[in-house]
This record gives structure tokens, C-alpha cells and sequence, in this order.
């Protein structure tokens, strides 16, 4: 299953660093996310639809303090 996530990338401002969450895009348009300090670890999936809410969450200051 997680074998559908090739390519990961992760923000151009975590500095090359290994303390951020990497986002993978598959084929089939799901969204892989794990932790880059243990790419062997679990991944969480989102479905298009939880993906594009969550970034529009981000996007509209939902999870603003």
C-alpha cells in the first residue's frame, strides 16, 4: 500500500533539516505525510478531499493561535 508513495518532498524553509513532515502525491491521488526523522515509520493517507481541506484550513488561518 505505502509502496504507491515514490517521491517525497518537504517545505524549502525546513533548512535541509531532519525535523519537519515530508508529503508524498500518488498516482492515484492520494496524500502520504510522515515524519522525516523516521522515513521508515508510519505514514498517514489522506484522500484528495481531506488534503485539500486541511491546506485550505492552513491557507484561511484555521489553525492560527
Amino acid at each position: 500500500m505505502y509502496s504507491k508513495f515514490v517521491t517525497w518532498r518537504k517545505s524549502a524553509r525546513s533548512s535541509g533539516g531532519d525535523n519537519c513532515v515530508e508529503v508524498s502525491f500518488a498516482a492515484d491521488g492520494s496524500v502520504g505525510v510522515r515524519d522525516s526523522k523516521n522515513r521508515d515509520g508510519a505514514i498517514l493517507v489522506f484522500t484528495p478531499a481531506e488534503w485539500n481541506a486541511f491546506t485550505g484550513g492552513v491557507r484561511d488561518g484555521e489553525f492560527d493561535r
